[in-house]
C-alpha cells in the first residue's frame, strides 16, 4: 500500500479521499488555490501546497504544477477525485510518465471512454445496446443541423468529451440554432472540445448506472446499480441505490452488460457504466465515467464497502478486493446534493458566505463548508451531500425528508427547500419520475416565502428573548428604541425593516418566551391587518421556530437578518442604507452574478428590444443570459468576451432610441 499520495482536488471529494487515507494510515498532501486558502479540505494533510489563483485553469487544472507538487512532497500516487483532471487522459499519462501511480483507469481507457463516439463504437462491439444516432461528432453548427435532420426529433446534443450533463441539450424541432451554439460553447469552455454527438432522444427515460471495478487484466465486478433520474439541467440532484423500479430480469441484464463492457476493454479501477431505460424496458448505453462518482456513497451504504479503499488497493496492484459472489447489497440508500443555487432562477449558481450551519444528527454528511467560509464563484456550486440508509425505499425517503427538515444553512441561497418539496412529491414517492420530471414539475417544486411570512419571522427573530426573565412587561420599543410611542395596534412594541426597497413595520400584538402574534399589515404598518402566529426559541446563535407548520431559522446580523423558511432563503435589511443603489438608471445592464463574459451579442449603436440577450456570463459552469431591461439603443459596452465581472457590475448601457451612441 502507498505511504503517501497527493489528493489533486478540493472540496468534499478531497475530504472523502482523505478520510479513507487516515483510516488506512496513508499520508496525504493537499493543494489549494487562493480561493481555498482556509478551506476544510486542507485539514489533516501532511502538507498543504498553494498552486495558484482562484481560476481553475491556473490552479486545479494545471497538470504540471500538480505533478511537481507530488514529486516534491514525496508522493507515490495521485488521486484525482472527480471533476477537474479526473478524466483527463493526458494528465493520467503525465502522472505515470513522472514515475507516479495514477489512481484510476489507464490513460488509453480514459481517452477512449472520454470520446463518446469511440466509447459507443467499443460498447457496440462488446454487445452492449447503444442509442441510435450519428456515428461521428462535429463542432460545425451546419454539420450538426444536418445530423439532426437525419436522426429526427426529439434529439439529444451531447458533447463528445466530458460528462455531468454539461453542454447537453434536447432539440425538439428544426429551430435549434441557439441551443447548438450554446452547447458547442459550453463544451469548449468545460472540456476544451466543442464537438457534439447527435442521438435519438429516448422519451420518458430513467437513468440507471452500474458501479464497476476492474483489475486491468480483463476481470471486472459490479457493485450493483444506482438510479439517478432526478436531474436538473441534465445534472443529478438525487441518487438512489438500488434502482427499485427494475425487474429482476432487467436488473440482471443491465449488470451483465456493464461487466461485459468493462471486461471487453480490460477496465482498471473504478468506473460507472451509465444507461437510459425506456418505458418499454429497453435500455441503451450512454457513457462510461472513468472515475469515482459524486453519488458513490449510496453504493457504499448498501454494500458496506469503501470504494476509495478499493481504488487504492487496485492502484497498488493488490487486485480486486472481492469476487462477485462476495459482494452483497441490502436495504436502500438515498443521496441529496445540496447546491448553492437558486431553483427559482433556473438553478442559477449563488456563491456567497455561510452565516450559519446545522447538519442533521445521525446521518452521513459529505461537506466542505463551515461557518464563515465562502462558496466561491470559480468552481462547481455543490456544497454538501446528505446520505441516508433505510430498510427499504420508503424508509430511506422518510429518513431523508426528516434530515432535510433538520438542516439549516443561512447566508447562502441553496436548493434545500426545493429538495424537501421534491422528495415529498407524490410522483417521486411512488417511484414514477423520469429524467424530465424535475423540469416539468418545477413550478410546484419552487416555493418562495410570502413577504408577510418573512416579515413575521424577522420580527420574531429580533423579539425572541435570550432568557425568559427578559420578558418583563411592557417590552414595547425594545428594538426601535421608540419608548413612549403609543400604538394601540402594537401593545408590545414595533419593529421596522426594509423589504423590497420599502420601509415595513411589524406590530407585536402579543409575545411571551416562546410565541408571538405579529401584525404584518401593509407598507409602513398601514393597510389591512395581517396576523401571523409564530413560535420561537434560541438555538445558540440562531433563532428557530414554526410558522404555519413550516420550520424557520434566522441569524440576526448588524445590518440584516438571514432567514430560511422551509429551507428557502430570505433576507431582510434593517436600514435603508443597507440597500444596494441603482447606479446607472434603468438603462444600466448589470451582471446578476460573478463570472466571465463568454459571449457578447450586440455592438454600440445596435437597436435592442426589451428581453433581447445582450451578453452571456458563465460562472460555476452555468451560463446566464444578460437581457435588455427595455427597448433602446446600445449606448456603451463596458466589457468584452473573456472579461471577469463581479455581481452587480454594469456591463452595458441602453440609451433611448435616437440617443447618441457612447453617451
Amino acid at each position: 500500500m502507498f505511504r503517501r499520495i497527493l489528493i489533486a482536488n478540493r472540496g468534499e471529494i478531497a475530504r472523502r479521499v482523505a478520510r479513507t487515507c487516515r483510516r488506512l494510515g496513508i499520508d496525504y498532501v493537499a493543494v489549494y488555490s487562493e480561493a481555498d486558502r482556509d478551506a476544510p479540505h486542507l485539514d489533516g494533510a501532511i502538507a498543504s501546497i498553494p498552486i495558484g489563483p482562484a481560476a481553475a485553469a491556473q490552479s486545479y487544472l494545471d497538470a504540471e504544477k500538480l505533478i511537481t507538487v507530488a514529486r516534491d512532497t514525496g508522493c507515490e500516487a495521485v488521486h484525482p477525485g472527480y471533476g477537474f483532471l479526473s478524466e483527463n487522459a493526458a494528465f493520467a499519462a503525465a502522472v505515470e510518465a513522472a514515475g507516479l501511480t495514477f489512481i484510476g483507469p489507464t490513460p488509453k481507457t480514459i481517452a477512449d471512454m472520454g470520446d463518446k463516439a469511440t466509447a459507443k463504437r467499443l460498447m457496440a462491439a462488446a454487445g452492449v445496446p447503444t442509442v441510435p444516432g450519428s456515428e461521428g461528432a462535429s463542432d460545425d453548427p451546419s454539420a450538426i443541423e444536418a445530423a439532426l435532420a437525419e436522426v429526427g426529433f426529439p434529439a439529444l446534443l451531447k458533447p463528445v468529451a466530458g460528462g455531468g450533463g454539461k453542454g447537453m441539450a434536447v432539440i425538439r424541432s428544426g429551430d435549434g440554432h441557439a441551443a447548438i451554439d450554446s452547447a458547442i460553447r459550453t463544451a469548449r469552455s468545460s472540456f476544451g472540445d466543442g464537438r457534439l454527438l447527435v442521438e435519438r432522444y429516448v422519451t420518458a427515460p430513467r437513468h440507471v448506472e452500474v458501479q464497476i471495478f476492474g483489475d486491468g487484466k480483463g476481470e471486472a465486478v459490479h457493485l450493483h446499480e444506482r438510479e439517478c433520474s432526478l436531474q436538473r439541467r441534465h445534472q443529478k440532484v438525487v441518487e438512489e441505490a438500488p434502482a427499485a423500479f427494475l425487474s429482476d430480469d432487467l436488473r440482471a441484464r443491465l449488470l451483465d452488460a456493464a461487466t461485459r463492457g468493462a471486461r471487453a476493454i480490460a477496465y482498471r479501477n473504478a468506473g460507472t457504466f451509465e444507461f437510459i431505460v425506456g418505458a418499454d424496458g429497453a435500455f441503451f448505453f450512454l457513457e462510461v465515467n472513468t472515475r469515482l462518482q459524486v453519488e458513490h456513497p449510496v453504493t457504499e451504504e448498501i454494500t458496506g464497502l469503501d470504494l476509495v479503499e478499493w481504488q487504492l488497493r487496485i492502484a497498488a496492484r493488490e487486485g480486486l478486493p472481492r469476487t462477485q459472489a462476495a459482494i452483497h447489497a441490502s436495504g436502500h440508500a438515498v443521496e441529496c446534493r445540496l447546491y448553492a443555487e437558486d431553483p427559482a432562477a433556473a438553478f442559477r449558481p449563488a456563491p456567497g458566505t455561510v452565516a450559519a450551519l446545522r447538519w442533521p444528527a445521525g446521518i452521513r454528511v459529505e461537506s466542505a463548508v463551515r461557518v464563515g467560509g465562502s462558496v466561491p464563484p470559480d468552481y462547481d456550486p455543490m456544497i454538501a451531500k446528505l446520505i441516508v440508509h433505510g430498510a427499504d425505499r420508503d424508509a430511506a425517503l422518510a429518513r431523508m425528508r426528516a434530515a432535510l427538515a433538520e438542516t439549516t444553512i443561512l447566508g447562502l441561497t441553496t436548493n434545500l427547500g426545493f429538495l424537501a418539496r421534491l422528495l415529498a412529491d407524490p410522483v417521486v414517492q411512488a417511484d414514477g419520475a423520469d429524467t424530465g420530471f424535475v423540469d416539468e414539475a418545477l413550478p410546484r417544486l419552487v416555493e418562495m416565502p410570502d413577504a408577510h411570512d418573512i416579515l413575521a419571522v424577522a420580527a420574531a427573530a429580533l423579539a425572541c428573548p435570550a432568557k425568559a426573565e427578559e420578558m418583563a412587561s411592557p417590552w414595547r420599543g425594545a428594538v426601535l428604541g421608540d419608548r413612549g410611542v403609543l400604538d394601540p395596534a402594537a401593545p408590545m412594541g414595533r419593529i421596522g425593516f426594509v423589504m423590497d426597497g420599502k420601509w415595513r413595520i411589524a406590530r407585536l400584538r402579543a409575545i411571551d418566551a416562546a410565541h408571538a402574534v405579529i401584525d404584518v399589515g401593509g407598507e409602513g404598518g398601514g393597510g389591512a391587518v395581517r396576523l401571523r402566529s409564530v413560535t420561537m426559541h434560541r438555538d445558540g446563535d440562531l433563532v428557530r421556530g414554526m410558522l404555519g407548520g413550516r420550520p424557520w431559522a434566522a441569524a440576526v446580523g448588524a445590518d440584516a437578518i438571514e432567514i430560511a423558511i422551509a429551507g428557502t432563503r430570505a433576507r431582510v435589511e434593517r436600514t435603508l442604507e443597507a440597500l444596494d443603489g441603482t447606479a446607472g438608471g434603468d438603462g444600466a445592464v448589470a451582471s446578476e452574478m460573478p463570472g466571465v463574459v463568454v459571449a457578447l451579442q450586440v455592438a454600440v449603436g445596435d437597436a435592442v428590444a426589451r428581453g433581447d440577450t445582450l451578453a452571456i456570463v458563465e460562472a460555476m459552469k452555468f451560463e446566464t443570459p444578460i437581457a435588455a431591461p427595455r427597448d433602446g439603443i446600445v449606448a456603451a459596452i463596458d466589457c468584452a468576451v473573456g472579461t471577469s465581472v463581479r455581481a452587480g457590475q454594469i456591463l452595458i448601457q441602453i440609451g433611448e432610441a435616437g440617443e447618441a451612441a457612447g453617451a
